[in-house]
């Protein structure tokens, strides 16, 4: 079968076609025939080394696909529709998936949508269910408004009654987050983020930032929170965040602040498939919109990264296995 594997961290270069042989399924996993994977951060991280991986392995953290055979202790029924994520190795022909990972995949979701909104709606469904549970009259920040992840979240937000402004960088990814709910967009190219916040606010601040930016936003998260407020850093797109002196936080407002991670979100079993459960079902009743802007072939996933750190897209980039 054809993996795409790496063999040493590096760029997108590093990425390489392999032909490598059928894998067996061990104790407790399934063989799953991949049909689609989605492309997201994590595997850029993985890539350049930033989170350590073994080498040299498959790429590729979330997939979907179709059960092809069981190891001992799996009981999944061969043809059985899945999908999974946070487990390495979708960016393959066939994939070896831990059995406990893999959850159904509904009859009016396909392939493509269900590989491309495991990752980031359960994401997106921690931050704004869990993390900080949104309510009506909060008014919440995202950052990236117009990427995957930021999509899903308005839309999330916006079904808890919430007010949501959001940065992005041009005025077509404006328009996209004004689709998906967002009330206010502020082109971060053009202007400092933190005075319009602020104005918008009449000074008084905002609930809370979901930021996926790090580096070149945090600073600013920390000016327009009101007191009690919290900043949710999940992501780096921009670069490592330094360390932060807790009585900056208190300075600010008692602010509280948290790097929370899809893993400890789902790490038990019920809860993974609980907030599977609720994306997938808004997915299927089209209450919830994934927009899948590029698809690559198995081939290209090198292009796919280069994009990706471009942040020039918009939505998910999908790969198509077959």
């Amino acid at each position: 079968m054809k993996a795409i594997r790496i063999h040493k961290f590096g760029g997108p270069e590093v990425l390489q076609c392999d032909e490598t042989s059928l894998p067996e399924p061990g104790e407790n996993q399934a063989l799953v025939r991949v049909k689609a994977a989605g492309v997201n951060y994590v595997d850029v991280y993985q890539r350049t080394g930033l989170y350590k991986m073994s080498l040299p392995f498959t790429t590729g953290v979330e997939g979907a696909g179709i059960v092809e055979k069981n190891g001992p202790g799996a009981d999944l029924a061969p043809g059985t529709r899945v999908a999974w994520t946070m487990t390495p190795g979708a960016n393959a022909e066939f994939a070896v998936v831990p059995a406990v990972r893999l959850v159904a995949i509904p009859d009016n979701v396909g392939f493509d949508s269900a590989a491309a909104v495991l990752l980031q709606g359960m994401t997106a469904h921690y931050l704004s269910q869990t993390t900080f549970p949104v309510k009506a009259g909060d008014i919440a920040l995202v950052h990236a408004g117009a990427g995957g992840t930021g999509l899903l979240l308005i839309q999330m937000l916006k079904k808890k009654g919430a007010t949501v402004y959001t940065t992005v960088s041009t005025k077509e990814k404006a328009a996209l987050a004004k689709e998906a709910g967002a009330d206010e967009t502020i082109l971060y190219r053009d202007e400092d983020f933190v005075p319009p916040v602020k104005e918008l606010t009449g000074g008084k601040g905002i609930n809370v930032v979901y930021d996926s930016v790090g580096l070149n936003t945090y600073q600013g998260d920390l000016e327009v929170l009101r007191p009690r407020g919290m900043l949710i850093l999940f992501g780096q797109s921009s670069g490592k965040v330094p360390s932060i002196d807790p009585i900056v936080l208190s300075e600010k407002g008692s602010l509280f602040l948290t790097r929370p991670s899809l893993a400890h979100y789902t790490a038990e079993r019920q809860e993974l498939l609980a907030r599977a459960a609720q994306v997938l079902g808004w997915v299927g009743d089209g209450s919830l919109r994934v927009r899948i802007e590029r698809r690559y072939p198995l081939r290209e996933v090198a292009q796919a990264h280069r994009d990706l750190e471009s942040r020039a897209t918009t939505g998910k980039l999908l790969i198509e296995v077959e």
